[in-house]
Order: C-alpha cells, then sequence, then structure tokens
C-alpha cells in the first residue's frame, strides 16, 4: 500500500479508494440482512454508526491507521455475515 512512509500520499489514498467503497457498501448491505436479529431501529441506528465510522475514517492520513482500519471493517462484515451482530462496529480509535 504505502508509497509514503508514514503518511498517505495521494497515490495511496487513491488506491484505496475504491477497496473502502466496496467495503462500505458491504456493510451497509449486510446490516439489511434478514438472519440479523435487529429491529427496524436498530438496523438504522447501526448503519448511522457505520457511516459516522467511515466519514471520521475518511479523514485519517497515516497509512497504520488506514490499514487497522481496513482491516476492522473486514472483520465486522465477516461476523456479519455469519449472522452474528457487534456490540459495536469493529473500529480502532
Amino acid at each position: 500500500m504505502a508509497k509514503g512512509l508514514i503518511w498517505a500520499t495521494a497515490e495511496d489514498l487513491a488506491r484505496n479508494r475504491a477497496r473502502v467503497l466496496s467495503l462500505y457498501r458491504q456493510i451497509l448491505r449486510s446490516l439489511n440482512s434478514p438472519n440479523l436479529p435487529l429491529s427496524f431501529m436498530a438496523r438504522s441506528a447501526k448503519k448511522a454508526e457505520a457511516r459516522a465510522i467511515f466519514v471520521n475514517g475518511a479523514v485519517e492520513t497515516s497509512i497504520h491507521n488506514i490499514e487497522e482500519l481496513i482491516e476492522c471493517g473486514e472483520y465486522t462484515l465477516s461476523l456479519l455475515k455469519k449472522g452474528e451482530v457487534p456490540d459495536r462496529l469493529q473500529r480502532v480509535g
């Protein structure tokens, strides 16, 4: 991933853009799954939490923090696909 040593360059950010957008869409889609034991309000709250995490992560410029955020998002997605609801959407912060 890294061209920059500590801080992400524009090229690093562009390289991860499609991966992050895909992860975001998959998480939102998984939250709509009927396999999850969530009410309408709980689904809405989890979606709002996911959006907030991605909005806050969008301003991150540290390469290591970006990698950790992506890994946490992938872990959360794997839990959602198993039908498990994380207490909080997994995030490093």
